[in-house]
C-alpha cells in the first residue's frame, strides 16, 4: 500500500518495489533498487544500532540468509512513506523455518536515498519470542 509521495526524485513507489522484490526472494531486483555503498542495519545485533552491512556483497548475504532460515518469509501489510528525501517502512516479517518454528513480529525501516536509490536501510523490530510450530 503506498501511503503518501513527496519527493521529486523519490517515490514510495521506489519502496514497494523493493517489498515486491523482498517478497519474491529476487536479490538482483533487491540490490538494483540500492546504491553500491549501501549501507543496511539489521533489527539484531550487539551493536546499538543492530548489526551493520555495507555494500551490495554484504547486503545481499544478509538477506539471503534470511530467506534461507525462513525459506517462507514475507514482508506483509507494507506501508511506504516518502517526504524530504526520507522515507519509511511498515510491515509485518512472517515466516518459518524449516522445523516450522516461526516468526512474525511488526517492524518499520528508516530509508534514505542518493541519486535515485536506497542509501541506506535501518530496520526496527518488535521484540518477540519465536512462536511454536502450527
Amino acid at each position: 500500500v503506498i501511503v503518501s509521495t513527496s519527493s521529486p526524485q523519490i517515490s514510495s513507489e521506489l519502496l514497494q518495489q523493493l517489498f515486491d522484490a523482498f517478497n519474491r526472494h529476487d536479490l538482483d531486483a533487491v540490490l538494483s533498487l540500492m546504491t553500491d555503498d549501501v549501507v543496511f542495519e539489521g533489527a539484531a545485533g550487539a551493536e546499538s544500532y543492530g548489526v551493520r552491512f555495507i555494500g551490495h556483497e554484504a547486503v545481499g548475504a544478509a538477506f539471503e540468509g534470511v530467506w534461507k532460515t525462513f525459506p517462507n518469509v514475507q514482508w506483509a501489510n507494507d506501508t511506504h512513506f516518502v517526504a524530504d528525501g526520507l522515507g519509511v517502512s511498515q510491515w509485518t516479517l512472517t515466516g518459518a523455518r524449516e522445523d516450522g518454528v516461526r516468526i512474525e513480529a511488526d517492524g518499520v525501516d528508516l530509508f534514505s536515498f542518493r541519486d535515485g536509490k536506497i542509501a541506506s536501510k535501518k530496520a526496527f523490530r518488535k521484540e518477540r519470542p519465536l512462536l511454536d510450530p502450527q
